[in-house]
C-alpha cells in the first residue's frame, strides 16, 4: 500500500474555503481515486480534486470521475476552489 501523496497547493486551498465559511474535510487518505474535499457551503456539498498546476489525475480517479453520479471538480488553485463552491 502505498502513502497518499497531498499536492503542495492543498492547504492553502483548505484554509481559502474554510475563510469564506465552507466546512471542508480533508479525504485525501481514503485513496481508490477518492476526491481530496468534501466541502459544505450553503446547503450543499461539493467533491473536489485537488491538483497542482499540469497535474494529471490517477487511473483510479479518472474510473472515479467517469463513474461518479454527482458532481467533482478538479482545482488547481485557492481561487479556482472558491469558484467551483460558488458557480
Amino acid at each position: 500500500m502505498r502513502a497518499c501523496k497531498i499536492d503542495r497547493n492543498q492547504p492553502e486551498i483548505v484554509e481559502a474555503l474554510r475563510d469564506m465559511g465552507a466546512t471542508v474535510a480533508v479525504l485525501s487518505t481514503v485513496g481508490k481515486g477518492f476526491p481530496d474535499l468534501c466541502v459544505g457551503y450553503a446547503g450543499t456539498n461539493y467533491l473536489l480534486e485537488v491538483k497542482m498546476p499540469g497535474g494529471r489525475m490517477t487511473p483510479d480517479q479518472c474510473v472515479l470521475h467517469g463513474s461518479w453520479r454527482g458532481k467533482i471538480k478538479v482545482v488547481h488553485s485557492a481561487e479556482e476552489a472558491i469558484q467551483a463552491v460558488l458557480s
